[in-house]
């Protein structure tokens, strides 16, 4: 069945001049007048001290953030926001029968945006409304917890840096390891020299997903607001095999497994190696498993050189679930006195000789990093995952995907991260929105 396109040009034609009017892009930098008036008046603490949060995308992390916030006594889910009314039902009864009151639901974020009584933006939608809806979020005074990766392109990374830093707005990346007792233990080792000097981070992710298979173009679903939900993206046709995962493997929506798990890996690295910007970035690999449509590799291997004399690699293996020490996914450090891995919540120390000499653990989850955020908010100190921590480590994955995607070596400037000399990977720094929709700080 074709798509009623007149029909998909009315709503598109609609939605743009709605978001206009609402500020996503601001002529002349001026903003609406709610979401001025926001700014000028930041979200204040709720009475009694519970922060009060709007979530946008209940799908998937949406909904297991919705459930962490929840359970937290400091905070309550007092909105959700999603395209689809089949997930905004299921995450107000997950909510409701779990004893908390039933939050408000819309498919609209300017709700979020607009209410002043609500303190901070969650933002668990696809990559590619990352960076904008936190743009809007710290524009409108609220404090943004923003899934990862914190950006789909380099300059998104930037622009919410950006944004959190005009508006004084606390941002928090969902890449909990750095809130997790165990690894932050591991972490405090290594920054203490127990394994020596760090030359070395292996980082790995090894699954075995199934095919995607060929999407067809069909008449988009009853419950799903396919225009909203592509938001700043130039649009495209529905897809029945794009939603609610399978974008990740499109490069018009996703960022590929670096961006959706290397991630993970590569900000414990870097916070671990204790650096910044690389000065030298390459990447091989392929996609090779299956016949379908996925159009990002399934098989990778990047290598990031740093201007301290140390080297981060990434190894991807979206089909094959060995990976080392027994793990599919983990890290290992490696000094000049011992080594030490990373896996799950907790890590081993081994020394030159590779024997065992220590060991820690400690819970993972959202719990410790949703309190972190929220502490960070009552405290108004930098959270474990800031903005700036977030958007270095995002841009490792933004690096590596553009060095496989132009086949070429980037040359780095350490002191930003900026592409040098290679005009069609720089070209890549940026993208094309959808008219209307492009992000303004």
């Amino acid at each position: 069945m074709e798509p009623n396109h007149e029909l998909l040009q009315q709503n598109r034609a609609h939605d743009r001049r709605l978001f206009l009017q609402a500020g996503l892009v601001s002529a002349g930098g001026a903003a609406m007048a709610s979401r001025s008036l926001a700014a000028a008046e930041p979200a204040k603490a709720s009475p009694n001290n519970v922060i009060r949060v709007g979530i946008m995308g209940v799908n998937g992390r949406g909904r297991a953030l919705a459930k962490g916030f929840s359970a937290n006594k400091g905070a309550e889910v007092a909105m959700i926001c999603d395209v689809d009314t089949r997930a905004l039902e299921k995450c107000s009864k997950m909510l409701v029968d779990a004893g908390h009151p039933a939050p408000e639901q819309t498919d609209d974020v300017r709700r979020i945006l607009d209410d002043p009584s609500i303190d901070a933006l969650v933002v668990a939608t696809p990559n590619h409304w990352h960076a904008p809806a936190t743009i809007l979020g710290c524009s409108a005074g609220k404090h943004v917890y923003v899934e990862k990766p914190c950006s789909y392109t380099p300059q998104e990374g930037e622009w919410a840096v950006e944004a959190a830093e005009k508006n004084k707005r606390i941002v928090q990346m969902g890449s909990q390891r750095r809130s997790w007792p165990g690894i932050q233990e591991a972490i405090q080792l290594i920054h203490d020299g127990e394994i020596g000097k760090v030359h070395y981070v292996r980082n790995w992710y090894n699954n075995r997903r199934a095919s995607i298979g060929y999407g067809k173009n069909t008449d988009v679903p009853s419950w799903l607001n396919w225009d909203r939900w592509q938001g700043p993206a130039p649009r495209r046709d529905f897809s029945d095999n794009l939603v609610h995962y399978n974008w990740h493997w499109h490069w018009h929506w996703g960022n590929g497994e670096l961006g959706n798990n290397g991630i993970h890996a590569l900000d414990v690295a870097r916070w671990g190696a204790e650096v910044e910007f690389p000065n030298r970035v390459t990447a091989g690999g392929g996609k090779y498993r299956h016949d379908d449509d996925q159009e990002t590799p399934d098989t990778m291997m990047v290598t990031y050189d740093f201007p301290e004399g140390k080297t981060l690699t990434w190894e991807g293996l979206s089909w094959s679930p060995l990976g080392p020490h027994d793990s599919r996914f983990g890290l290992s450090f490696h000094g000049t006195e011992g080594s030490i891995v990373i896996r799950d919540g907790g890590y081993t120390r081994y020394d030159m000789m590779s024997k065992k000499i220590g060991e820690g653990n400690g819970p993972g989850g959202d719990t410790t990093h949703v309190e972190d955020f929220l502490d960070s908010i009552r405290n108004n100190r930098p959270s474990n995952a800031n903005i700036v921590e977030a958007h270095r480590s995002t841009l490792l994955c933004h690096l590596g995907n553009i060095a496989y995607r132009t086949n070429s070596v980037l040359a780095i400037d350490p002191s930003n991260g900026h592409i040098q000399d290679n005009p069609a990977a720089a070209a890549m720094w940026t993208r094309e929105y959808e008219s209307g929709w492009e992000p303004k700080v």
